[in-house]
């Protein structure tokens, strides 16, 4: 049973599409856990701004 899945996923058409749902699972995952706690997202939604603050240090 092992070696059937190790002979499937070693063909490039079962790996392509298989590899582009992990990975977009694994993003969505870290989406929902960044945005998931109120803190959190605050937080990260104030660094939004950083590129357009003015440097003070002169």
């Amino acid at each position: 049973m092992i070696a059937d899945f190790f002979n499937w996923f070693t063909h490039l058409e079962n790996t392509k599409p298989f590899a582009l749902v992990l990975f977009f699972v694994t993003f969505v995952g870290i989406i929902i856990y960044v945005y998931s706690n109120k803190k959190r997202k605050r937080r990260l939604e104030s660094y939004k701004n950083i590129p357009f603050e003015e440097d003070d240090k002169d």
